[in-house]
């Protein structure tokens, strides 16, 4: 487990992982180090086969992440690449992962959140991308989500126009799955980690692929049917339709 002082916190037990952004003071934004030990948090979640679920967080209830250390990127110890290799593993993770928004995204921050399948905001919550406000074009891998996810209106609104997204408005385009009251966002957390950790792991993970690829355009079919065989064979099938018939919950095999 990381310890309790570090900039990104990691937590596990039972089927649920949680993962605190840890530096409130300079609004949970992360450093090249920091962005490290996010990837090495993520990696141990993925190691663990009892892992179901995974909950990213911010510290406060100010701001969830305000995305890349801007004194780092001033010195070059962080780059568009660096932040990248953080995106790219958070959005491979097999499992569900919740991003719970305790607060306003900006800059990179929003797209870590975009990177989660499901992202729970509050109202007051705000979203700004200033990457052209400071000359920063953004990778291709980010633009490329942002357009696959909210499609090409809402990401030039977001990254070329720099626009300010509120919380209504972000719901309305589809970043946020749901929109809570702050005092209300750990109850819709664990309410939405409850409906996902009793279900088949082994088809969540197919499932979430299967979407990712479809989103992507690059669905392939012998490897889709592949994978849709691998649940059958896995024995899920079989259990969660005995389950059903004996009325009781079913008792899937692990990760």
């Amino acid at each position: 487990m990381s310890n309790l002082d570090a900039p990104v916190v990691l937590s596990m037990e039972g089927a649920v992982a949680h993962i605190l952004l840890n530096n409130p003071a300079k609004h949970n934004s992360l450093t090249a180090a920091g962005i490290d030990l996010f990837i090495d948090c993520l990696n141990q979640v993925d190691a663990n086969r009892d892992i179901r679920v995974l909950v990213i967080t911010g510290q406060g209830e100010k701001t969830f992440c305000a995305g890349a250390s801007l004194e780092e990127m001033t010195s070059g110890d962080m780059t568009g690449e660096k932040f990248e290799t953080l995106t790219d593993r958070l959005t491979a993770m097999p499992m569900p992962v919740i991003c719970a928004l305790n607060g306003s995204v900006y800059g990179g921050g929003s797209e870590i959140a975009l990177c989660c399948d499901f992202r729970i905001g509050v109202y007051g919550m705000r979203l700004k991308v200033p990457a052209a406000e400071i000359g920063l074009c953004y990778p291709p891998n980010g633009i490329r989500r942002y357009v696959k996810r909210l499609g090409v209106t809402t990401a030039k609104r977001i990254l070329v126009a720099a626009e300010v997204l509120d919380a209504e408005m972000l719901l309305r385009v589809g970043y946020l799955t749901h929109l809570v009251l702050q005092d209300e966002l750990e109850v819709e957390t664990s309410k939405l980690v409850d409906t996902l950790t009793p279900l088949s792991p082994t088809t969540v993970a197919a499932m979430k692929q299967l979407c990712d690829q479809m989103a992507d355009g690059n669905l392939d079919l012998a490897r889709t049917l592949a994978v849709t065989s691998h649940c059958h064979r896995s024995g899920d099938l079989k259990e969660g339709l005995l389950a059903r018939r004996e009325k009781r919950p079913p008792n899937f095999a692990r990760r």
